[in-house]
């Protein structure tokens, strides 16, 4: 690859980063337009690299590219958001299990960090980060079952998840509840597969009777403002 393919691609894959971060933090709505010029000011980049980044967000399904419209952020339906629910409810109880038993002092650890950084953020107000984190932990316990297939196919699915609470959140509890993953957290530290399974089946189930699933609009907000960190 030539020198400047690579830096292209080094800078696309920040931007997609940044771009991602805002909105899994929720500071840009589902539906918002990502103008590529408007983008490119912000981050200081060319369209190309731009382009690159959209591109790659369009892959991880955070972004819609809409033939002569533009790149848009991914707007989940509720037959989706159903969808989508249903499957983690499939698979992560089952994978929580085997994480318990591949647990470690080290794993434990991560999780707890989790916890932690996500009161931090609620502490300052921030939902959104907040409900990164929340998600991250779940993928964490993925990563921790050691299953690498699923743990890709639970990223995916906690990524479309964000877009849906901030689409269809109707109360403050489809934050993932403290109390949800210490208790977890316990059964993991215990290796208590059967407890841990039955607790993320039951926390998955809190987490959809939460939202209301009924079509929702997003209010317009300026894209500028909502990059600005």
């Amino acid at each position: 690859m030539a020198p400047k393919e690579k830096a292209t691609d080094t800078a696309s894959t920040k931007v997609a980063e940044a771009l991602a971060e805002a909105i899994h933090e929720h500071r840009i709505a589902p539906g918002t337009k990502l103008n590529e010029d408007e983008v490119g000011e912000v981050y200081g980049v060319s369209r190309t690299v731009i382009r690159a980044a959209l591109q790659q967000l369009a892959h991880q399904r955070l972004v819609e590219l809409k033939r002569n419209r533009g790149a848009f952020v991914a707007r989940p339906t509720v037959k989706e958001a159903r969808e989508v629910f249903e499957a983690r409810a499939l698979l992560e109880p089952t994978m929580t299990r085997h994480a318990a038993e591949r647990m470690t002092e080290a794993d434990l650890a991560v999780l707890q960090s989790h916890i932690d950084a996500e009161h931090a953020a609620l502490a300052a107000g921030q939902t959104g980060k907040a409900l990164q984190l929340s998600g991250q932990f779940h993928v964490e316990v993925a990563r921790i079952a050691d299953q690498d297939t699923i743990e890709e196919i639970i990223a995916q699915l906690v990524a479309r998840s964000s877009l849906i609470i901030a689409l269809y959140w109707q109360r403050r509890a489809a934050l993932c509840e403290s109390n949800a993953h210490h208790a977890l957290i316990k059964a993991l530290a215990n290796k208590d597969g059967a407890l841990a399974e039955e607790l993320m089946k039951n926390h998955l189930l809190d987490l959809l009777t939460s939202l209301d699933l009924r079509e929702q609009t997003s209010a317009p907000q300026s894209l500028s403002e909502a990059l600005k960190v």
